[in-house]
């Protein structure tokens, strides 16, 4: 195959600035320490980190025909990705974010939707999509005409042709979970935030949420708990919690996207189980210590490294 893993589905450009405690009245300037520009969204943040981890990686997304585009797809190129896949789309925007970040780390956003909302994968490009052992979808809540019926038929084809299947969502709501269980039984590792998992499950502990889309269909759930490291449950009965890093944190923007490629990455290399978890917190605790989804993560080596040398956090 010519990729280790595509990437399916929200790319954003972030514009992050750091650290904004207050917006000026009316004309004026404050002045802050950091602003970047990165590649973000829950697939282009991932397919980024997946190829600072070593994977030839398949970016399969949209953007606009404006600067931003420009920009997004300059940046994956550099970084050595594939981005024949990606659909350059007349008349829409590229979908953007501005993130002011905190210095407590919180990060209230301003969002444009863009091109993202017109995303779909035609069957035309199946070939071309799933030629990587590994599919992720990212971004679901957020592919206004991918979500649905159209995530259901890409998924199952997915299977049907062999394919391990990785996901993520975004913006997850208990409407969600009207749009997420049709597809669970096409994903083997479902990997939202336990805020996520809880808000469309209804549930409490991470076990019980597991419980919930396990006995819809997911092979296995890993969610992220923030500080509180990771959990894993698949239907075969294991269930692990990974602690997380003692580091300390700058911006968590895109640490979701970063444990993704992280477990990937663990995928591809076919680590353990439980050195899959910690390989996937040192990863997102990476770019927790930067600003943007991109900080952080330098290559497979010094990432593999951190694992073994950090601090777990007691």
């Amino acid at each position: 195959m010519r990729h280790d893993v595509a990437v399916i589905g929200l790319y954003i450009l972030d514009v992050l600035g750091r650290p904004v405690s207050r917006i000026p009245e009316r004309g004026g300037v404050d002045f802050i320490e950091e602003i970047r520009l990165t590649v973000a969204g829950t697939a282009g943040g991932t397919v980024i980190d997946t190829a600072k981890l070593g994977l030839r990686s398949l970016a399969v997304g949209a953007v606009g025909d404006d600067e931003k585009a420009d920009w997004v797809l300059m940046t994956m190129q550099k970084h050595g990705i594939d981005i024949s896949a990606m659909q350059r789309l007349a008349g829409v925007p590229t979908s953007a974010t501005i993130l002011n970040v905190r210095p407590n780390g919180e990060r209230p956003a301003l969002h444009v939707r863009g091109a993202s909302d017109y995303f779909d994968v035609p069957k035309a490009m199946y070939d071309q999509v799933f030629d990587a052992p590994i599919i992720h979808l990212g971004g679901t809540g957020l592919l206004r005409k991918l979500d649905g019926p159209a995530s259901v038929t890409l998924l199952r084809e997915a299977k049907a042709r062999g394919r391990t299947v990785t996901f993520d969502l975004i913006a997850a709501s208990a409407d969600t979970i009207g749009i997420v269980e049709p597809l669970l039984p096409y994903i083997d590792y479902f990997m939202p935030s336990i805020e996520e998992a809880r808000d469309m499950s209804g549930q409490g502990t991470p076990a019980d949420c597991a419980k919930f889309y396990l006995d819809r269909g997911a092979a296995c759930c890993v969610f992220t708990l923030g500080g509180d490291g990771a959990y894993f449950a698949h239907r075969d009965g294991t269930r692990l919690h990974a602690p997380a890093y003692d580091i300390k944190v700058v911006d968590t923007t895109g640490c979701g996207d970063a444990f993704d490629a992280g477990f990937i990455a663990a995928l591809h290399h076919k680590m353990d189980t439980e050195t899959a978890l910690r390989f996937a917190q040192a990863s997102a605790g990476l770019v927790a210590t930067g600003l943007g989804s991109d900080a952080g993560i330098v290559s497979f080596d010094d990432t593999f490294a951190k694992m073994k040398n950090w601090k777990i956090k007691r």
